[in-house]
């Protein structure tokens, strides 16, 4: 099976700089772009109309959805299939449950990261990076916290502070997290 990475944590956690810095150390890592149903920014995602999630969803093809911010936000089949064709894909989620059913919906190698800060940093960088909707994404934030609460058995592969790991440092444990992965067990 090919290898994919899966980025889970609240707003401004680091998921596109640790992605970034994924991709600086070797281009076959890329962000799975996802399909996005609604308005706002549009800039890194696929934007799709309603009636392509219809027929995504009548085909089969919607391996998980979730909404917030008013839209839908779509990981699909095809979109995987072309991101694992390109490369080892980065999916960045939001919640536990996503995390699952893309484990349990589309066969690969994945290795789960959570990345995580506390409260105050993911305010600071919201604000640092100029988001007009800072309030809003700290009511993710302790929805995010209460997400791992109330998903506390699922257990991630690596867990990364970004608070407390540079972007390159979290990237090479990644890759090596990946790589020890792909190796097996030791005869």
């Amino acid at each position: 099976m090919k290898p994919g990475i899966i980025l889970y944590g609240p707003p401004a956690a680091g998921k596109d700089t640790v992605t970034a810095a994924l991709a600086k150390a070797d281009r076959k890592y890329e962000q799975f772009t996802r399909m996005k149903v609604g308005t706002g920014k549009t800039d890194g995602y696929r934007m799709g109309a309603v009636a392509e999630l219809e027929s995504l969803e009548a085909a089969g093809d919607v391996v998980y959805y979730n909404e917030r911010y008013g839209n839908v936000y779509v990981i699909d089949r095809p979109g995987l299939a072309d991101a694992f064709a390109a490369g080892v894909p980065i999916v960045h989620l939001g919640q536990v449950a996503g995390v699952q059913e893309l484990l349990a919906g589309y066969p690969a190698e994945w290795l789960t990261v959570l990345l995580w800060c506390p409260r105050a940093v993911t305010e600071q960088r919201s604000q640092g990076r100029g988001d007009a909707d800072t309030a809003t994404r700290m009511t993710v934030w302790e929805e995010t916290q209460a997400d791992l609460v109330a998903h506390a058995g699922f257990r991630f592969d690596l867990t990364l502070r970004t608070d407390l790991t540079q972007p390159p440092q979290a990237a090479r444990l990644i890759r090596q997290a990946l790589w020890r992965r792909s190796e097996g067990p030791a005869a």
